[in-house]
């Protein structure tokens, strides 16, 4: 995703709705726990996912140890922290626990990243980096399944090679599987940015395009213990008369997706918060529902761009958000440049500036 900022930035303009959603802790930093105790003092993303276990694991992408970007030491993706800490609490959320490491020490990356090489698959195929789309947790079995973007090439929009799926039987490593969904030749597919829910017997998947492009969201369901199963996925469609299930998918919503995050709250709501990417008015919008299939309420703007230069996306809602006031709890990541934009090309190093993820907090 830091790849990509600079284009949104110089075509955005600052919006002038009203915004729900205010930062209360920042969480990233060399002088946060992060960035003291794991290495991960500039990162983004920090989509939370309930761990079943009175924890909640936060994940990022592209991440090192060092405040400025153009720095690149130790970069790695993706990367996951943990709290049991509620972002209701005096402060909001604390990391607590890295996967993959035993107390303090540098968080490694979660699962085999191609970093500028192959993909690990044996056919060649070039991969930039891979990114994390969403988490969800079986408490069941113990096990973890994270949806991630194989990036080709950081493009405007970027383009992925594919969208896949890691496995895990702990939480704390995970190996990439063979199930994927292969990004088309005009980069367009809509079942690339992922997240996902469950409710009771099955796991709702939401996805849209590479952003950032207009395009449709769609909506399939698996029974959450055949996730890793492909043939096992069905659509929700519109036939000309009805909707239904088992059928190709049709457009749920039609926007200038972002990330996408969905999540059931405990009283029973939908909510769904993403980046709207126009770049007449880029903001970060929630809109909830009864149901997964909708209908899906209008849009709400939650969080607007500040007009200093940065940039916030992301809006990854907490999994024990609720539908009363004040307590949705967003992850929103933080853009600050220090170069001249008209000047960089793709290279990490030209991208001059600090990334970090903050909690906001706002009503749905």
């Amino acid at each position: 995703m830091l790849y990509l900022l600079a284009t949104i930035l110089l075509s955005s303009a600052v919006s002038a709705q009203n915004a729900n959603a205010a930062s209360t802790r920042r969480l990233i930093g060399e002088d946060r726990e992060s960035g003291r105790r794991w290495g991960v003092a500039a990162t983004d993303l920090g989509i939370p996912y309930d761990q079943h276990n009175g924890e909640i694991g936060f994940l990022f992408g592209d991440t090192v140890s060092t405040k400025w970007v153009q720095e690149a030491k130790d970069l790695r993706s993706p990367v996951m922290l943990r709290s049991g800490i509620h972002p209701g609490e005096d402060g909001g959320i604390v990391f607590e626990s890295a996967a993959g490491v035993d107390g303090d020490g540098l968080a490694p990356r979660l699962f085999y990243n191609g970093d500028r090489g192959d993909d690990g698959t044996g056919t060649g195929t070039w991969e930039f980096t891979v990114l994390p789309n969403d988490g969800i947790s079986f408490p069941e079995t113990g096990e973890h399944i994270i949806s991630y973007l194989s990036i080709r090439n950081f493009t405007t929009p970027w383009t992925p090679n594919y969208s896949g799926l890691a496995y895990s039987t702990d939480g704390n490593t995970f190996s990439r599987l063979p199930t994927k969904w292969l990004n088309n030749d005009n980069n367009t597919d809509p079942f690339q940015m992922w997240t996902m829910q469950r409710d009771g017997d099955w796991a709702y998947i939401f996805t849209v395009r590479p952003a950032p492009q207009y395009g449709p969201m769609m909506l399939q369901r698996v029974p959450w213990d055949k996730m890793t199963n492909k043939a096992e996925y069905q659509g929700w469609g519109w036939n000309g008369e009805d909707w239904g299930w088992q059928r190709p998918c049709s457009p749920i919503l039609e926007g200038y997706f972002g990330e996408p995050s969905v999540r059931r709250l405990y009283d029973g709501t939908w909510a769904m918060v993403y980046l709207n990417a126009s770049t007449a008015s880029p903001h970060i919008a929630s809109r909830s529902a009864k149901d997964p299939t909708g209908p899906w309420s209008e849009e709400k703007v939650q969080v607007n761009q500040e007009g200093d230069g940065s940039f916030l996306y992301g809006g990854f809602i907490h999994p024990w958000s609720t539908s009363k006031g004040n307590q949705l709890y967003l992850m929103v990541s933080n853009w600050t440049s220090t170069s001249n934009l008209s000047q960089t090309t793709e290279a990490v190093a030209d991208y001059e500036g600090i990334v970090s993820v903050s909690q906001f907090t706002g009503t749905l």
